[in-house]
């Protein structure tokens, strides 16, 4: 792994993952369309990476097969998508020309130019209403919204190109990450980045449901390290998937307790009730271990709010 493309690059996670990559010596090629992302989130690296404003959805394959193979891009982090369950139960058709296709034209041209790897982000949304807790890579998948199916596709997608093209992917399902450069607008915030957004503004915390549906919350570098080892893994992965989850779980009323303030409730939502990831695939594999702990972290974010 030397010469590197992330998708979604001027993201939450990707940004993340760029500064890593950056540190660490990488070549680092950047493709974000900044519908979402925001160039600032790469300050500092700016000048140390290439930075090419593009929708992968709507690219020419030829162009995104040159972009490749002319850098000698030999890894992609394909982080690029439009995150978010309830807004694409409201715009499913956008949701899905974004996650589907633009996935579907990444690996092509992946496959065009004889890329070494691709790590695509999926998600623990595929799993839907988990009846076994913790759950595993292998338990049963049923997608609860548009972006749950659309990230299931993507897995699937790389798996066939694995299979029927010889492209090496993988595919890391995420639990509910967090951390630094999460958004605090828009409609793509975590419960934490809008919370964090409410006591800024003096206003309670708004929590859909009843507030008890529990969740794995992920820690950012934790998420980086998992696609650091998948991306330098010496054997191929051949499509496999891996659970990236922080193997323990809190309610949303519990995070909104820890950062303070009044609650109000009202909106309710289809979600699933619980999340708990099984992390011991990643660990055992790809010798990851997640080491966030997310009272810690909260406590230590909210000092930036007093």
């Amino acid at each position: 792994m030397k010469n590197i493309l992330v998708t979604g690059g001027a993201g939450f996670i990707g940004s993340n993952l760029v500064i890593r990559l950056v540190a660490d010596g990488y070549n680092v090629v950047v493709i974000d369309d900044l519908s979402t992302g925001n160039i600032n989130n790469l300050h500092g690296v700016r000048e140390s990476i290439e930075f090419l404003e593009r929708d992968l959805s709507n690219v020419k394959i030829s162009f995104l097969a040159y972009t490749l193979k002319s850098r000698n891009i030999d890894t992609v982090f394909h982080l690029a998508a439009l995150a978010r369950v309830q807004p694409s139960i409201e715009d499913p058709i956008t949701f899905n020309n974004i996650n589907v296709n633009g996935t579907l034209n990444l690996l092509f041209a992946c496959h065009k130019a004889n890329v070494n790897r691709v790590v695509y982000s999926a998600s623990s949304s595929a799993y839907g209403n988990a009846e076994i807790l913790p759950t595993s890579e292998d338990a049963p998948l049923n997608p609860l919204s548009p972006y749950g199916l659309q990230k299931l596709i993507g897995e699937q997608y790389c798996k066939m190109f694995s299979k029927v093209y010889g492209l090496d992917t993988c595919s890391l399902r995420y639990f509910n990450v967090y951390g630094e450069r999460m958004n605090l607008e828009g409609a793509y915030r975590l419960v934490m980045g809008i919370f964090a957004k409410q006591i800024t503004e003096g206003k309670p915390l708004t929590i859909t449901n009843d507030g008890n549906q529990r969740r794995d919350f992920t820690y950012v570098g934790d998420v980086i390290q998992a696609n650091i080892l998948a991306g330098i893994y010496k054997k191929p992965l051949n499509g496999e998937v891996f659970n990236i989850g922080n193997g323990d779980n809190y309610s949303v009323n519990e995070v909104a307790d820890m950062m303070g303030g009044e609650k109000t409730y009202g909106e309710i939502r289809i979600e699933p009730f619980e999340t708990l990831a099984d992390n011991t695939k990643a660990k055992f594999v790809l010798g990851w271990q997640p080491k966030g702990d997310l009272e810690t972290w909260i406590n230590n974010y909210m000092v930036t709010f007093k």
